[in-house]
C-alpha cells in the first residue's frame, strides 16, 4: 500500500471528532511548549519538571535492566517514551487531542534533547547531583563528539517539523470533520 492510500485509510478510519476546544488546547499547548522552550531560561513549568523526572527515572531503570553501559542512554530513552505511550494510546483509541498532545509532548522533549546535545562540548547546563554530562559521554562513545551542535540541530529540526505535522493534521481532521 503506497503512503497516500495508507493515509486515505487513517483518515477514514474511525476517529472521534476534533471539537473546535479541543484543537484549541492542542494549538495553546503547542504555543505555550514553543514560547518557553526558546526564550528565557528555556523552561517549560511543570511539563519540563516531569521531563527531568522521568529522565533521571529512566538512568537507574536502564542500569538495572539492560546493565551499566545503558544506564546513561536510559534518561533520553525514558523522556520519550512517556509522551509516546500517552501518542500511542491516543492513537489506538482514535482520540484525535490526545494523539496530539502527545506528541506536542514529545517535540517539546526533542528540543530539550536537542538543548543537552549541544552543551556537550561546552558543557555549561547546571546538571542534577553535577554527574557526569550523558550526551557527552554518548557522542564520545560513538567517536562523534565533534558534531554535537550538527546533531542538535538535527533533533530540534525533527521536533519543529514534528509540531508542525501533527498541528497541520489536527487542522485537517477538524476541517475534514465538518
Amino acid at each position: 500500500m503506497n503512503p497516500i492510500d495508507r493515509l486515505r485509510e487513517i483518515h477514514e478510519s474511525d476517529w472521534n471528532p476534533c471539537p473546535p476546544l479541543h484543537a484549541a488546547g492542542v494549538l495553546l499547548f503547542a504555543v505555550i511548549c514553543a514560547y518557553f522552550a526558546h526564550t528565557g531560561d528555556r523552561w517549560v513549568p511543570l511539563l519540563d519538571g516531569a521531563n527531568l523526572a522521568f529522565h533521571e527515572a529512566g538512568h537507574p531503570l536502564a542500569g538495572l535492566f539492560l546493565g551499566g553501559w545503558a544506564a546513561v542512554y536510559g534518561g533520553t530513552f525514558a523522556q520519550l517514551v512517556f509522551p509516546a505511550v500517552v501518542a500511542g494510546r491516543g492513537w489506538r483509541r482514535r482520540e484525535i487531542a490526545v494523539c496530539a498532545l502527545g506528541v506536542v509532548w514529545l517535540c517539546e522533549n526533542l528540543w530539550n534533547i536537542a538543548r543537552y546535545m549541544a552543551d556537550a562540548r561546552t558543557q555549561a547546563l547546571p546538571l542534577v547531583g553535577g554527574g557526569d554530562h550523558d550526551w557527552t559521554e554518548i557522542l564520545t562513545r560513538w567517536g562523534v563528539l565533534h558534531l554535537d551542535g550538527s546533531l542538535a540541530g538535527l533533533v530540534r529540526l525533527i521536533g519543529w517539523l514534528g509540531m508542525l505535522a501533527v498541528l497541520g493534521w489536527v487542522a485537517w481532521r477538524m476541517a475534514s470533520d465538518r
